[in-house]
């Protein structure tokens, strides 16, 4: 009978999904991160958000969404309380007023002299070889490109 049930509710089983381990690796790793982030008074989406402030320096709201896969809705209270904090300005675009642009601060570049001590001991935490790494690098990517171009292809 077990084995019966098995069959018919496999699916739905926390052993079956991909979705579970995606999950708890995700919630650990950043868990990970805490210790570190707390020295810099960041939260781990403040982090991302200024890891592509440091890269591009300037980049629009939606833009910035885009490439940290977070909605507005999420975006803007992060923007407001890095603002706060003296690492960004948002600004009115000024040749479309109706896109929002966020800009690097001083301040917010010398931040990342602290920040780039934080990999190597994320990555320590990681215990993969560098070839098991750059493969799950790949996989994952691989799926988060393939979700949203079924999402792009519903909408």
């Amino acid at each position: 009978m077990a084995t019966e049930a098995n069959e018919q509710y496999g699916s739905i089983m926390l052993g079956s999904q991909l979705c579970f381990p995606l999950y708890a690796c995700s919630k650990e790793i950043i868990r990970k991160y805490k210790p570190y982030l707390d020295k810099l008074d960041l939260t781990y989406t403040q982090y991302i958000t200024m890891m592509v402030m440091w890269e591009k320096q300037k980049v629009n709201v939606k833009m910035l969404g885009q490439s940290l896969f977070l909605d507005s809705g999420t975006l803007t209270p992060v923007l407001k309380k890095l603002e706060s904090k003296g690492y960004i300005r948002r600004e009115r675009s000024v040749q479309d007023e109706r896109n929002l642009e966020v800009t690097i601060t001083d301040k917010g570049m010398a931040l990342r002299e602290e920040a780039v001590l934080i990999p190597p001991h994320i990555k320590g935490c990681v215990d993969l070889e560098e070839k098991d790494f750059a493969e799950l690098y790949r996989l994952l990517y691989l799926v988060l490109n393939h979700i949203n171009t079924e999402e792009e292809v519903s909408a």
